[in-house]
């Protein structure tokens, strides 16, 4: 057993963030995540050898991000809508780099400056580079205060792991709410060196550089190549989801985050009607869980994908059903989360 404590989702990011090595946040507060912010500055302004900066602006941060990740250092940046659209480009560098980072996505409503409610529609952003040029995140999407602690662990394990940035797309209910979590031990696990590649000064050796580009395009081709071939392997390795009750459903739910956890209330209050509900609830947004929703597509042909936006996982839930099955959708947008009884009055319309 580990400790346990109430934390609030966005407090427990940082908390578990600090836990997995994480010393360096460069920051600039939006709601709805500014506790994580606020929490950062408060633990790390206090440690030895870490450092916090609420930089001047988000294309600071991210640069700042950069510079410690260069170092070998376990680094982090957290934002919400606007401020991630203002990071793109330096993740765009971070990705073509190669460095390990964590990036803190706790969505509002959008588009524009939008609400500070929650929302699901940074999807795209997220999964699809968001950025310039071909690259990917590992992004992770968690459905309570404990996932929030646990994939903000292991986003940094398979930052390092892969050499790429990894993401936490969260959502403003998720980061406000609260939650008994608990901090348990964790198993220590083979990562690769990063002695060959850190920048720790010349010490009287070789320069080395890290750059995110080659004018050649020959050679930048044969960047482009090196990181699709790692794309390849987390594919091949990182596929997580949670699968409920897809056995003889009538219907099957794809949704996650927060729209997930509403969604096995509906699976219980269907069960009392008579109507029996699956749900695939994707943990990895990329790499996506096509085969598990090819698969189950082939046997239910009802799916219904849920979302706070107006439909952006859906495109991947059609791209894996590929004509297996018929999807349809129901999302609320702009902050608006979808209720039980809405969801469920959906599923009704499609079963009769």
């Amino acid at each position: 057993m580990g400790e346990k404590m109430l934390m609030k989702g966005n407090e427990a990011i940082g908390e578990a963030a600090i836990r997995a090595g994480c010393r360096f946040y460069f920051g600039y507060p939006i709601t709805p995540q500014s506790e994580l912010t606020a929490y950062m500055a408060k633990k790390l302004l206090k440690m030895k050898d870490a450092a916090f900066v609420q930089a001047e602006s988000e294309i600071a941060a991210i640069s700042m991000v950069y510079g410690a990740a260069a170092t070998g250092a376990r680094a982090m940046t957290s934002s919400s809508g606007p401020g991630i659209s203002l990071k793109q480009e330096g993740i765009s560098y971070l990705a073509c780099a190669e460095l390990p980072c964590v990036i803190v996505n706790i969505q509002r409503g959008g588009p524009g400056l939008g609400s500070i409610q929650p929302g699901q529609a940074d999807y795209f952003q997220a999964t699809k580079g968001g950025g310039h040029g071909d690259y990917h995140l590992i992004v992770l999407a968690p459905s309570s205060v404990q996932e929030l602690v646990d994939l903000t662990m292991d986003a940094f394990d398979l930052a390092d792991k892969y050499t790429n940035p990894a993401m936490i797309l969260g959502d403003g209910l998720i980061g406000q709410m609260m939650e008994a979590v608990e901090f348990k031990e964790r198993k220590k696990i083979d990562l690769p060196d990063k002695e060959g590649w850190i920048l720790t000064g010349c010490k009287g050796r070789e320069k080395k550089y890290i750059v995110p580009f080659n004018l050649d395009p020959y050679e930048m081709e044969k960047i482009n190549l090196k990181i699709q071939e790692k794309y390849k392997k987390i594919i091949e390795k990182e596929i997580r989801y949670e699968a409920i009750n897809l056995d003889n459903a009538d219907l099957i739910v794809v949704a996650y985050g927060t729209v997930a956890r509403i969604v096995k209330t509906v699976i219980d209050n269907a069960k009392k009607e008579g109507i029996n509900i699956g749900l695939i609830r994707p943990i990895t947004l990329f790499p996506f869980p096509e085969k598990i929703i090819a698969e189950t597509s082939e046997k239910i042909n009802k799916v219904l994908v849920v979302e706070m936006s107006y439909g952006q996982m859906l495109e991947d839930v059609k791209l894996a059903a590929n004509g297996k099955a018929e999807i349809n959708f129901y999302g609320r947008a702009g902050g608006v989360v979808p209720t039980q009884f809405e969801i469920l009055t959906e599923i009704k319309k499609y079963l009769t």
